[in-house]
């Protein structure tokens, strides 16, 4: 396996504009010949979907949920961000970039990122020529907020649902398509197998949810955006459907997978409350804009939070970074919320969680203001955990959010196999190791609005594509591996539920894969996740049949590819000895706690080609930054 980033030569900032002008592009009237398959109608599969329509490309686009409205971006919150700079107060596209790949802790891609931040501003213009109501100040102008690991505003949003709003504006845009004829809709169906022919993808197998009938869809190419995989860990902020069955199949028929072991956990997530519990809410990272983190500064002190006086509460991240305060990156955030309630200052009934207190911003702008700002975030705790934020501060604890880690993809976002193009989180590309809040749906509308729409026509001008239809035995073989699993899946009738096998490798996961790594925790986790594993597929009950709606097929598939992904995750991480951003190795911080790089051996993208189960082969893109120079991360 060779890989090739095809990142164009040139000044960072002329790069993208260039790579457009020399790449293949499709005749108008030649593109209806192409048909292109998009599995994913979130913000990056919706905004692909329905702009590759626009185009005039015929595309069938698939999502699981009954209606691409349900696609998990709509529980994005805060914001996205863009270096539009109607703040005034310094930001640019270069700082945007800067900022992104410093918040990625260096293991960024330059050029992608550059070019994130360089659409950025066409995203808002589309958005709101789609009516997406983005707050606005008094007089008219749009209204921005700060985020973490930025010391500017750049960050647009519509309240408290900015992904609900961003949505249903990709939504009205792929719903014209669908009327048009251009853009064919199959709700309810799931991705079960990638089918390649002569080295190219040029389809994909999918089981009907209600039905259960497997289905062939042929293509000229086909594009996932799927999502992370963040729901391997059981307990995350995800929806409980997401999941990474469609990468994963792309893996394991040869797509490589970088970085398994970059992932992001969320500082602001309501605590986790028991045992019960298989989902977990987040509050916006916003709401660090105006609330102040602290926990008291005596162990074990059980007070009401308003009962504790000012000069017993510890502030520690405006005492630690006295320049970003609470507003430094996530996985800084996370890790400095974890280091407190291990030294016994976490508060709540578990002593894992820490204060989110808005009383200060009440008293500065008014309870009215602070309404209009986060009012919908507010009304969502009072609803799960019965307290007013406004009376009294939130409780917040770290959970996992986003993945950056993904399938490979070069400059074109076409993975390690020809036609393959990986959008939005089921990509690598533009984070690094650790994403700057309001970043996500920044990506997932840059790809599928902007990037991906330009890109694939190099890729179909110049591919000759065999004529083939879905009688060809590579369907056929990709159908019968889909229909062989299922079956098996079906006959174990084993004695424990899928999920309560999902259960325990979260807990293996959480405990070894987590905020913090270990040599010793890694190796652990290695040798548990096979056993697992193994009893998975000797004790697993899934009740019913497949001919129908049966929701314990569809997960205990699902985790089944958990259970083969978290290997690899731990073998990441394990390999990657140093620190960087939501990789944090405990052999490798500074004194001060912070994560310390190990710039000379871990300079590259680790890209992972599967042999066989158990068995992956390293393959290294090496990073190279000609424009930013890698420093130790400091938001001090």
């Amino acid at each position: 396996m060779k890989l090739d980033s095809k990142v164009p030569d040139g000044p960072l900032a002329e790069k993208w504009d260039k790579h457009k002008f020399d790449m293949k592009v499709v005749n108008p009237k030649n593109k209806r010949k192409f048909t292109i398959i998009v599995v994913g109608t979130g913000l990056a599969g919706g905004a692909a979907a329905a702009t590759l329509g626009e185009l005039g490309y015929k595309v069938k686009n698939f999502c699981i949920q009954d209606s691409p409205r349900r696609a998990h971006s709509i529980a994005a919150q805060g914001g996205i961000n863009a270096a539009k700079n109607y703040q005034n107060d310094g930001d640019s596209i270069w700082r945007l970039f800067h900022d992104t790949i410093k918040g990625g802790d260096y293991r960024g891609r330059e050029a992608n990122t550059y070019r994130l931040a360089q659409v950025s501003n066409a995203i808002i213009d589309q958005a709101v020529a789609q009516g997406v109501p983005f707050a606005r100040e008094y007089g008219g102008e749009f209204a921005n907020r700060s985020f973490g690991g930025a010391l500017v505003s750049r960050t647009f949003y519509a309240r408290g649902q900015t992904g609900q709003q961003l949505l249903l504006g990709a939504y009205s845009a792929l719903m014209r398509q669908v009327n048009t004829g251009r853009v064919e809709m199959f709700p309810r169906r799931e991705m079960v197998e990638l089918v390649i022919i002569d080295g190219k993808a040029r389809g994909i197998i999918t089981r009907n949810l209600i039905t259960g009938e497997l289905e062939r869809h042929l293509g000229d190419a086909v594009v996932l955006g799927t999502g992370g995989y963040g729901m391997a860990y059981y307990l995350s902020t995800n929806a409980i459907n997401s999941n990474a069955t469609a990468i994963w199949r792309a893996h394991k028929r040869g797509a490589a997978f970088a970085n398994p072991c970059y992932v992001q956990i969320h500082p602001t997530c309501i605590p986790r409350s028991g045992d019960y519990q298989s989902k977990l809410t987040l509050m916006s990272e916003s709401l660090r804009n105006d609330g102040r983190v602290w926990v008291p500064k005596k162990k074990g002190d059980k007070r009401h939070p308003n009962d504790i006086p000012e000069e017993e509460r510890d502030y520690y991240l405006e005492r630690k970074y006295p320049t970003f305060g609470n507003m430094v990156p996530r996985d800084v955030a996370s890790r400095n919320a974890k280091m407190v309630c291990d030294e016994g200052r976490g508060v709540g009934d578990t002593g894992l969680a820490v204060y989110l207190d808005f009383a200060q911003a009440i008293k500065d702008f008014g309870r009215k203001t602070i309404e209009e700002r986060y009012g919908n975030l507010f009304d969502m705790y009072k609803e799960i955990t019965d307290e007013d934020g406004y009376e009294q501060p939130m409780r917040i604890y770290p959970a996992v959010h986003y993945t950056m880690g993904g399938l490979w993809v070069d400059y074109n976002l076409m993975s390690t196999i020809p036609g393959l193009h990986v959008i939005g989180e089921a990509n690598f590309s533009d984070h690094g190791a650790n994403r700057l809040g309001a970043s996500a749906l920044m990506q997932g509308l840059s790809d599928g609005y902007f990037v991906l729409p330009a890109t694939i026509g190099d890729y179909l001008g110049r591919e000759k594509l065999e004529k083939v239809t879905t009688d060809h035995e590579a369907f056929a073989e990709a159908e019968n591996a889909a229909r062989e699993r299922i079956e098996k899946l079906l006959s174990i009738k084993g004695n424990k539920t899928p999920k309560q096998f999902h259960k325990e490798l979260g807990e293996i996961l959480w405990n070894y894969v987590g905020m913090a790594r270990n040599e010793k925790g890694l190796k652990t986790a290695l040798e548990k996740i096979p056993k697992l594993r193994e009893e998975f597929w000797q004790n697993v009950k899934v009740p019913g049949t497949a001919d129908s709606l049966n929701k314990h097929l569809e997960f205990a598939g699902r985790i089944a590819d958990y259970l083969e992904l978290a290997e690899l995750m731990a073998t990441d991480a394990l390999h990657r000895t140093e620190s960087c951003g939501g990789h944090f190795r405990e052999e490798s911080q500074t004194e001060e706690g912070e994560a310390l790089r190990k710039d000379d051996e871990f300079t590259y993208v680790a890209a992972w080609e599967f042999k066989e189960l158990g068995k992956w082969e390293l393959h290294k893109e090496p990073l190279i930054f000609e424009n930013v120079t890698l420093t130790q991360r400091s938001y001090k």
